[in-house]
């Protein structure tokens, strides 16, 4: 594991974070240690990612564009990194103390697609400079380190004339090997699972820091990553994220902070499920041991707070690196904290080891990460196609050329955005139905929206099915959608339209509540606006499948009068069928009554 992604770690924090390589060895060092001991999966390992490392990037890369920073001010840059790092583990902690381990499915499947791919292109485009030696090419012309992905294409046609030869030959030649060895790797691995323990990133970083110092390659052009040091020359500094003096850089970081934490722990959840028991799965680690979003989300916040401290990248769960850890043989969290003592032992007497490592590897290493995050997008598009689900696509797509032509902060934006949008209007619309009577019988009723050839209106009857919980997010409609029952029998027709039901057909309304498991207040009141307006206009009101006298739901109904309002609890019975039979009982004795009166009168 340490000889996966140490090298890894040095490179997402230099090429990725723009901060010094060491901070990226902090991530290894404090959140794997820390999640051992709180987390809930045991066989996670805690650590840095690209699309994490590539966000916080985006915060250093603005601070030094409006001046807060530099290029070269390591300090600078790396405070600023321990503030991302500790908002983003103070955003995930506050969630998980306040109970909110659903946040992983606010963001929809084609944003997280769309994003995540976009993340891949760019960090392979950005990548792409410092593997080709154009890397202080680009620093003089105005704009491209800083620029979008399309403008880094444009900089990179024009310029592949002064590529740095031995650079490209580096940086393309390690990035084959790592792929071909893991392309081999995955074929072999069915039939000789001990392939997975051959380290071969590990071996391309050694190999190549071997041949740069034989060779004198730093002397011939290729960079090399030089001195891995601490901006504050101690080996571990710490520095409080929160103080007053990081203000500016706290509003500049909030949103990109914000998602950060999103994209950490939505990852993390995943491969939490796949490798701790999760879905109804039995997990291969500790046994008794189940698992908690709420104890992930405090397990994970309390690790990036104290990662923050140490300036160190935004570190969580990761898939892939979980699944490399069970297939070597990690069961139980001993193998995260034996990584953090490895990378402990790295820092303090490896690092000079690490001066002639080309920095074109670490971007090929890079760019193998980044080919990965893109792969998956196209079986998920042909999926999204053959199924024809074009809304899906379209949003990433969107997420993705926005990205690409524009920001990351920008298809950040948007797909949050269209997320958040999408799951207010799935919550707001109510889902209420008109029920018909099949023929033939007595008491089976179905959707009449849905199958109209299917089944019978019940005349005199409007009868309507609320099959989810009311409140203040999906009673706001809920009067007009009725009133679109009344005069159409449908909730789709348009309120311009002439009215198709006659008086008539609405004298008595039976609302079927069985799927009505919880009531609030706004929803209490809407629902006793709508029992006043019928019983005024002498249109009866009748309510089946009820819970029971002791829930929530009916001490509401109790409470705002509506079961007073309604005619008592007479009108409140076990089943559509029963209600049918009482709003009958009432139309006849009120017609028996209206007669006798009439009698009454003409004896007079």
């Amino acid at each position: 594991m340490a000889s996966f992604y140490i090298p890894m770690s040095l490179s997402y924090a230099s090429n990725l974070g723009h901060i010094p390589p060491i901070n990226g060895l902090y991530s290894f060092v404090f959140n794997p240690l820390i999640y051992a001991l709180l987390g809930s999966c045991p066989q996670m390992v805690v650590g840095p990612e690209a699309a994490g490392s590539l966000l916080l990037g985006t915060v250093v890369k603005s601070s030094i564009n409006v001046g807060h920073s530099g290029d070269e001010d390591d300090a600078m840059n790396a405070r600023i990194a321990g503030v991302v790092t500790g908002m983003a583990g103070a955003v995930i902690l506050i969630a998980g103390l306040t109970r909110l381990g659903f946040l992983d499915s606010v963001l929809s499947r084609p944003f997280l697609r769309g994003f995540i791919s976009a993340i891949g292109f760019v960090i392979l485009v950005d990548q792409l400079i410092p593997e080709m030696g154009l890397i202080h090419l680009a620093k003089h012309v105005g704009g491209v380190i800083h620029g979008s992905s399309s403008e880094k294409i444009v900089f990179l046609v024009e310029n592949v004339k002064n590529a740095h030869r031995l650079t490209t030959a580096v940086a393309f030649g390690s990035f084959a090997v790592i792929m071909v060895c893991r392309d081999l790797k995955h074929r072999l691995q069915p039939r000789i699972p001990s392939v997975a323990y051959i380290p071969d990133r590990f071996i391309v970083v050694v190999l190549s820091a071997v041949m740069a110092w034989h060779f004198s390659w730093d002397k011939k052009g290729l960079e090399i990553l030089g001195d891995v040091k601490s901006s504050t020359g101690s080996p571990f500094p710490f520095r409080f994220p929160f103080i007053p003096t990081h203000m500016q850089h706290v509003r500049e970081a909030m949103s990109t902070s914000f998602l950060i934490a999103l994209l950490g722990f939505f990852e993390s959840s995943v491969a939490a499920k796949s490798l701790g028991g999760g879905e109804g799965k039995q997990g291969d680690g500790l046994q008794g041991m189940s698992l908690s979003a709420n104890r992930e989300l405090v397990a994970l916040g309390i690790a990036n707070v104290i990662g923050g401290c140490f300036m160190a990248l935004p570190a969580f769960g990761g898939y892939g690196r979980s699944k490399v850890n069970k297939s070597t043989g990690g069961k139980t969290p001993m193998s995260s904290i034996l990584l953090s003592v490895i990378t402990v032992i790295c820092i303090v007497f490896l690092l000079p080891y690490f001066y002639y490592l080309p920095r074109a590897v670490l971007s090929s290493m890079i760019s193998v990460v980044a080919y990965s995050l893109i792969e998956e997008a196209p079986h998920d598009i042909a999926f999204f196609w053959s199924i024809r689900a074009y809304p899906e696509l379209f949003l990433m797509a969107l997420i993705f050329l926005s990205t690409i032509f524009y920001s990351l902060s920008l298809g950040m934006a948007l797909g949050i955005g269209l997320s958040i949008v999408s799951v207010v209007r799935h919550a707001t619309k109510p889902r209420i139905q008109i029920l018909g009577r099949v023929p033939g019988t007595e008491n089976q009723f179905e959707n009449a929206e849905m199958y109209p050839q299917r089944v019978e209106s019940v005349e005199g009857c409007l009868i309507v099915k609320i099959p989810e919980p009311l409140t203040f997010a999906n009673t706001g409609e809920l009067k007009s959608r009725l009133r679109r029952l009344e005069l159409y029998g449908t909730t789709t027709a348009h309120p311009a339209l002439p009215r198709v039901r006659a008086p008539e057909h609405n004298s008595n309304i039976i609302f079927d509540i069985h799927g009505v498991t919880g009531l609030d207040g706004s929803g209490t009141q809407v629902l006793k606006e709508i029992v006043d307006g019928y019983v005024s206009r002498g249109v009866r009101v009748f309510w089946c499948r009820v819970p029971r006298e002791s829930s929530q739901v009916w001490k509401m109904f109790e409470k705002s009068g509506i079961v007073e309002r309604c005619g008592g609890r007479r009108h409140f019975v076990r089943s559509v069928e029963e209600a049918l039979r009482m709003a009958e009982m009432e139309r006849l004795s009120e017609d028996f009554g209206r007669e006798g009166d009439r009698a009454a009168e003409s004896q007079r």
